[in-house]
């Protein structure tokens, strides 16, 4: 299947590792153009060595998507860089783990702005880009808590559920400006923030074992996906055979979601 995705200039926050470099890897593979930015340095410098092999045009960058000022600077430099922009996979975040009575506002505000105010700022910058290419595709990446909360993540339930709300509005927004917005909220999927939930909760368990008896509470598959499952429906949402799709919420969970 041809996505129609080769040319095309995509942005992907969060890109050095894990979900993020897994997009830009399947990006770079349909023959997209692609920046990625990361709070690391020397970690977005290395995962964009890896990228470049793929013979299309890389840009890379340390930004902070909770700066609006960092924001503004990559969307800037990738446009330059790239050409133009016409997609933005929203891809940046961090699991908070923490009941009610354990979270303190900061924890709450970092919550926020690397959860919500982030797919806020980096859609604000991308927006004019879009509009002088034609339209575009932004894609948010959330979490299943943001349809079925779980007080142990209390606070990404209630920011999840924020991006979800922020998705379908702008959906609606920017559909006269053939903008395409939708989610994709993830499961339990492999990836280093869970190595540090697991560092936290069960120091003593391998990852596989300690990954095997959570997915064998909380997924019906039974086990946890991989970074590659999620960023192909990625693909699919910004190609051209997704055309009619927006406003929508997809999961990559493993049947985990407990709603219709």
């Amino acid at each position: 299947m041809d996505l129609g995705l080769a040319g095309r200039r995509a942005l992907v926050t969060g890109g050095s590792k894990g979900i993020g470099l897994a997009i830009a890897r399947e990006l770079v593979g349909e023959g997209a153009h692609v920046a990625i930015c990361s709070r690391s340095e020397e970690e977005v410098e290395t995962a964009a060595a890896g990228l470049r092999h793929g013979g299309t045009t890389i840009h890379a960058q340390r930004a902070d998507v909770t700066d609006p000022d960092d924001v503004r600077d990559f969307v800037g430099r990738s446009a330059e860089t790239l050409g133009g922009i016409d997609f933005l996979v929203n891809n940046a975040g961090r699991a908070h783990p923490g009941r009610f009575a354990t979270l303190e506002d900061d924890d709450w505000q970092a919550d926020l702005d690397v959860k919500l105010f982030s797919l806020i700022r980096c859609s604000r910058e991308v927006l004019p880009h879009m509009r002088e290419a034609g339209g575009g595709r932004i894609v948010n990446v959330g979490a299943v808590y943001a349809r079925m909360p779980d007080p142990t993540f209390f606070a990404t339930s209630v920011n999840r559920a924020a991006g979800l709300s922020f998705t379908k509005a702008l959906a609606m927004e920017v559909a006269p400006d053939n903008v395409l917005v939708n989610a994709v909220n993830i499961g339990f999927v492999v990836t280093p923030q869970w190595e540090n939930i697991r560092l936290r909760r069960a120091p003593e368990l391998p990852p596989d074992e300690f990954f095997r008896q959570l997915a064998a509470q909380e997924v019906p598959l039974g086990r946890f996906g991989g970074a590659d499952e999620v960023s192909g429906l990625v693909a699919f949402l910004l190609s051209a055979r997704a055309s009619y799709i927006t406003g929508a919420s997809i999961d990559v969970a493993g049947g985990m979601g407990r709603y219709v």
